[in-house]
């Protein structure tokens, strides 16, 4: 399994994306829970979840930053 790619990341909604870090950290809670009960783990696979999630904070802080930048922008024309 390839490391995900960030321009997936980039094409979701905010929503979607909160979604599927949500489910991106689940997924890596269910990793080191198995781990913990000595059940068989890929040890790649938590590096591939770690940078998924790390990709979609990252997407998320961009979004975040250009909302800022355009809501300070309109603010400064209506005044």
């Amino acid at each position: 399994m390839p490391l995900a790619k960030i321009a997936d990341a980039r094409k979701l909604s905010a929503e979607e994306l909160a979604t599927e870090i949500l489910a991106a950290k689940k997924q890596l809670f269910e990793l080191r829970f198995k781990k913990a009960t000595q059940a068989e783990v890929k040890p790649h696979e938590f590096k591939h979840l770690r940078h998924k999630i790390a990709q979609m904070f990252t997407v998320e802080a961009e979004q975040k930053k250009a909302d800022s930048v355009t809501d300070s922008v309109t603010d400064s024309v209506t005044e």
